[in-house]
């Protein structure tokens, strides 16, 4: 009896949308490629998190519901975004937790997360032969512990990391300040430029002084911001989502 396959529905954030829909292209095909059957609803619209930033997470909760009721008859929501699967899971508790709230809730995924602890896997047969930086966005490692922080004592891991080792030909670079946040913090970024540019330079050159080539991570409202200062600057740094590595020739 073939075993039922995973019924996903694939949640692309706006900005992704918008802007990168290479990285939507990306996150499909790799769910695919590895046996996942994946979907994604119409009628999605944002997550409500540019809006719960703000403060205005009571005028956020139409949004809320809408999300839930696209994806509330899959088995997971997988997005590449970790701050919007941080959203999913920790501020929805605006609204009332209906069954349907709490199964979106408790089943939203972040893409590097779901390969790692829902399907189990590390080596997905990518081929990608570069010297690559990992950006590890605070939302994704802080917030839904995507890997362990520098400031706490433990045994080290990380999701990303895992996934990235297993890339044929990929070499990870080791980085001086390994998580620290890029500044770009959704409407800090709007309401601090000054600082946030400063600290988005400072992760920009530390990936430079670790010769890195590709710089990647999980979250691309983080790399968006990273990618703006390289452009600007005419840096020798090319910017691609996680997602699109582990696509490489799979």
């Amino acid at each position: 009896m073939e075993k039922k396959k995973i019924k996903v529905g694939l949640f692309i954030p706006c900005y992704i949308n918008q802007l990168y829909p290479q990285v939507g292209i990306a996150t499909f095909q790799l769910l695919e490629k590895l046996g996942v059957d994946v979907d994604y609803p119409q009628g999605q619209t944002c997550c409500g998190q540019p809006l719960g930033n703000s403060g205005y997470e009571d005028d956020s909760k139409g949004i809320c519901n809408l999300f839930v009721e696209n994806f509330k008859q899959y088995d997971y929501i997988v997005g590449p975004s970790g701050s919007c699967i941080y959203h999913v899971k920790h501020h929805f508790d605006i609204l009332e937790q209906t069954p349907d709230v709490k199964r979106v809730r408790n089943n939203a995924y972040e893409l590097c997360e779901f390969i790692v602890k829902i399907l189990g896997k590390t080596d997905l047969g990518a081929s990608f032969p570069h010297k690559v930086g990992l950006h590890k966005s605070c939302h994704g490692l802080r917030g839904l512990k995507l890997g362990s922080c520098s400031e706490l004592q433990g045994e080290h891991y990380s999701t990303e990391e895992d996934l990235l080792n297993g890339v044929k030909g990929l070499e990870l670079m080791s980085l001086n300040r390994k998580d620290e946040c890029c500044g770009f913090g959704g409407t800090f970024a709007v309401f601090e430029e000054a600082i946030s540019a400063k600290m988005g330079k400072d992760r920009v050159q530390d990936h430079l002084d670790s010769e890195v080539e590709v710089l990647t991570g999980a979250d691309h409202s983080c790399l968006m911001h990273l990618e703006g200062i390289v452009n600007r600057n005419k840096q020798p740094l090319k910017v691609m989502h996680i997602a699109e590595i582990l696509n490489s020739s799979l």
